[in-house]
């Protein structure tokens, strides 16, 4: 099965920059749809960004919209997102997550979708 691996988390002030990285092993093609969630304390988990493995369409919800950037690498099997001007409500467990059948049972803003998740990695925004 596809295993996923996120790293680049880390601390940064408010107004700055993150670039998180999805390392993917595995069977994947291009109707996969891979995406970022994130789970701040006592809160669920929330979509943040899609983007189709093969055609590299993207879906970017308003909370983030205009200042995190999801994209793929088909070559290094690698899923990344950008993150600029950063919030302290920003800050949570970032996590990649893989839909081998998007849409089939779940829109694909719905982590119930998802056939595979990484370990998540840490994102603290101070002010």
């Amino acid at each position: 099965q596809v295993h996923l691996v996120e790293s680049g988390g880390g601390l940064v002030e408010a107004g700055g920059s993150l670039r998180l990285s999805c390392a993917v092993t595995g069977r994947i093609v291009n109707s996969y749809a891979m995406s970022w969630f994130r789970q701040a304390p006592g809160k669920e988990r929330e979509f943040v960004a899609c983007i189709g493995w093969g055609l590299g369409r993207s879906d970017i919800p308003d909370t983030v919209k205009g200042r995190f950037t999801i994209s793929r690498d088909q070559v290094k099997n690698m899923v990344f997102l950008q993150m600029n001007a950063l919030k302290p409500e920003d800050t949570g467990v970032y996590y990649c997550a893989a839909d081998a059948r998007p849409g089939l049972r779940h829109g694909h803003q719905d982590p119930r979708g998802y056939d595979a998740w990484g370990q998540g990695t840490q994102v603290t925004v101070s002010s």
